[in-house]
């Protein structure tokens, strides 16, 4: 029997992590992180729980990472002394990504990676995985035949059949057909893009699009894409040196990768094509291009600091041209729109995805998953890697390609599945959840305080102050009334509302104890109740109330 335990990636965009078990072994499949949803306020970044994990560190005996997206290896830095310290396995390309990000921890040293080429067979004994070359919009992705003693998983990680792709690595799909030959147990497939019908443009269209809008460009370009998508950082660099323009790579991430897949020979470029911030002055702004990360809008990026005029080395003027090369990840749409309006405002032309075909999905839409399907031939099927809607629309996608419905199945994070070669069926549902990361805290930010931050961001803060002898139990000073972010204190009205507030509170205390307080937490209960009903009663708005009790 083998035990499949999802522990991030079903339901949600981002945070990919599994485990696989069997013979009482674990294999950990990713161990990816998200960026955090709107309703996050002040989070950085978000974890897997691996609570479940923790106590089973000893059986823990791999993991395994299909490319080097931070949604499947971000995660690792953070979690890699709660997982037991295992031997980590992966290409080249998604190692050296990892080792930079471990170096960032001090932790280079200490985590044992092992590289990984397609088609090789590793024993990791009770398995036996077997990497597959899969396109994707980062080089050196793979997805795994995991051999298990019930029969073989196949795991097809992010894809896409792209028959053009640039550095001319496509997905394999001869050896999947051969595995489906000798008979695939369970097929784990990437629903990503499941609601696409047809078939997902090639990457090399970018290509074509920079081609048509860069020679065009007056003045500076400035391109924003993902930092890891070495594919289309290749395509800029091919663009803007057929335009003989010069590159300066700006963002801490993009010089960094840029580097790892120069070193690496993943990326194909001399010196002599890029700057520093010091030439940028000495050039013709038609002989520039400036490659920045920021295309999601986040606020500290360096292309939102230039589209504000906060970059203290970089200034967009009028008619210089911004290209948005990357997808509008849901839950960015208002951030990338403010983006691109103060970019707009500042005189530049912008090209995005809603307008041009300067960025293409690495995912495979129906007619590729179909294809898929049909060359595995799974007896059992679960749709991983979407929003539930996509899991569900995958499913059926597997029924109309014939699997009986029985046989495949939609989970979510924190339900097990338990499969041999004679069934398939629910197992017992186990802790899961997220993690936040909050500059440097970890865990140490939960959905409690989360709730305190959106009540504080709707409704502002209210702050009673009482001083009361510690002796007597006398109020001898206020109440007095402290507001952040909820009513103007210096207008008439503002001021009448605290004064009654005020009034009731002192009433309150002449009620409860005859002028000597004697129940400290009981004076806060009904401090808070008092004021919650005025404010509702008068304003019909919620602040956060923190009665202060001082002891004098």
């Amino acid at each position: 029997m083998v035990r499949l335990m999802p522990l991030g990636g079903l339901g949600e965009i981002g945070l990919n992590m599994m485990a696989l078990e069997t013979a009482g072994k674990i294999l950990l499949i990713d161990c990816g992180l998200m960026f955090p949803e709107a309703y996050m306020l002040g989070v950085d970044l978000v974890l897997p729980d691996v609570v479940m994990l923790e106590e089973r560190v000893e059986d823990i005996v791999g993991l395994i990472l299909t490319h080097g997206h931070e949604d499947h290896i971000g995660a690792i830095p953070y979690l890699w002394s709660k997982l037991g310290c295992p031997k980590i396995y992966g290409t080249r390309l998604t190692l050296g990504l990892l080792h930079n990000k471990l170096r960032e921890f001090q932790l280079e040293s200490k985590v044992e990676l092992v590289t990984l080429a397609p088609r090789q067979l590793v024993d990791i004994p009770p398995f036996k995985i077997e990497p597959f070359r899969a396109a994707h919009s980062i080089v050196d992705g793979v997805g795994y035949a995991i051999r298990t003693p019930a029969g073989t998983v196949i795991h097809t990680g992010d894809f896409k059949i792209d028959e053009t792709p640039v550095d001319g690595e496509k997905t394999d799909l001869e050896r999947l057909t051969e595995l489906g030959a000798e008979g695939v147990l369970l097929l784990l497939a990437d629903s990503t893009n499941v609601e696409n019908s047809g078939y997902t443009l090639s990457e090399t269209t970018v290509a074509k699009a920079f081609g048509e809008i860069m020679p065009g460009c007056p003045r500076r370009i400035i391109v924003a894409t993902f930092s890891s998508n070495i594919h289309r950082i290749q395509q800029v660099i091919d663009a803007a040196n057929a335009c003989g323009r010069r590159i300066l790579v700006n963002g801490r991430s993009m010089v960094s990768n840029i580097a790892i897949s120069r070193q690496l020979g993943y990326l194909r470029a001399t010196d002599e094509m890029f700057i520093d911030l010091r030439d940028l002055r000495d050039l013709p702004p038609e002989k520039v291009l400036i490659l920045t990360t920021g295309s999601q809008g986040e606020p500290l990026s360096s292309l939102m600091r230039i589209a504000l005029g906060d970059h203290k080395q970089i200034e967009l003027e009028a008619g210089d041209t911004v290209i948005l090369s990357s997808k509008f990840i849901p839950g960015n749409e208002k951030a990338i729109s403010d983006l691109i309006n103060n970019l707009y405002r500042r005189g530049a032309e912008v090209f995005y995805e809603k307008t041009s075909e300067i960025h293409v999905s690495g995912h495979a839409s129906r007619e590729e998953l179909k294809l898929i399907h049909q060359l595995v031939q799974p007896r059992y099927f679960v749709p991983i890697h979407g929003e539930y809607r996509h899991l569900v629309k995958h499913r059926q996608l597997a029924i109309e390609m014939g699997l009986s419905p029985e046989r495949t199945l939609v989970l979510e994070n924190g339900q097990s599945l338990l499969f041999d070669a004679n069934n398939i069926e629910l197992g017992p549902r186990f802790d899961h959840g997220r993690v936040f990361v909050d500059g440097k805290g970890i865990g140490d930010v939960g959905s409690l305080e989360l709730r305190d931050r959106r009540h504080l961001a709707n409704h502002g803060l209210v702050i009673a102050m009482l001083g009361v002898n510690q002796a007597t139990g006398e109020v001898v000073y206020g109440p007095e009334i402290f507001t952040r972010g909820f009513i103007p204190e210096d207008e008439d009205a503002s001021e009448q509302l605290l004064e009654e507030a005020r009034h009731q509170l002192r009433d309150l205390i002449v009620e409860q104890s005859m002028g000597a307080v004697t129940d400290w937490e009981e004076l806060r209960i009904n401090v808070r109740k008092t004021l919650r009903r005025l404010f509702n009663r008068n304003l019909a708005r919620r602040p956060l109330i923190l009665p202060l009790v001082l002891e004098l």
